[in-house]
């Protein structure tokens, strides 16, 4: 018995069983989930349809996570699945699918922020400042940085204090199952609020 996407054998809105005038048919059919997990790269290929491709990605560890108020996707590692909005299953056995909260390592997007605007992002207090002197800047430099960041460079609180745990969240916006990606963006704002408070609860 295969697992199928028909609706013949559904009954009729009114309740009604409805006449089965046909067997199942190969475009009615479904197929096992991808059940994607974190792991080392494992991307099998399906062909379907029309010759058309598939790729069921397996197992994942990374992807293209953009921030979306500063407008830079970087590629990065996905470190756990923290929160499924459907199943509690899917986050004890760290599934990878669409709107799945996950948290990704946050050095890519930290680095492009420090040689932007010329400021630390989440570093601990002790730490910067052993790193403050390092960098010898020109005049003009510091004074594009220091007007970025006087236009566009503040970072709410919560994700700042991500960025000192060194984890951020985001959300998965891609289909691991179909596309083999893992890709999202990074979760701020009201968003963020309202996904921090379902994981404490």
């Amino acid at each position: 018995m295969g697992i199928s996407r028909d609706s013949r054998h559904k009954r009729s809105a009114s309740g009604a069983k409805r006449a089965y005038y046909r067997k199942k048919r190969a475009f009615e059919k479904g197929r096992q989930p991808a059940n994607t997990r974190i792991g080392a790269k494992r991307v099998h290929l399906v062909r379907t349809r029309g010759g058309n491709r598939k790729f069921r990605a397996l197992r994942l560890d990374s992807g293209n996570f953009s921030w979306g108020s500063e407008g830079i996707t970087r590629k990065v590692r996905v470190i756990v699945v923290a929160y499924h909005p459907s199943n509690n299953e899917l986050v004890r056995t760290n599934t990878l699918t669409k709107a799945a909260i996950v948290q990704i390592d946050a050095t890519p997007f930290r680095q492009w922020y420090e040689a932007h605007y010329g400021s630390s992002l989440g570093r601990r207090r002790q730490q910067k400042t052993e790193t403050a002197e390092d960098v010898k800047k020109s005049k003009s430099v510091e004074k594009k940085q220091a007007e970025r960041t006087k236009a566009t460079g503040k970072v709410e609180s919560a994700l700042e204090r991500q960025f000192e745990a060194g984890r951020l969240y985001a959300v998965v916006a891609s289909r691991p199952g179909q596309s083999g990606r893992v890709d999202g963006y990074v979760l701020e704002g009201e968003e963020l609020a309202f996904y921090q408070r379902a994981i404490r609860k």
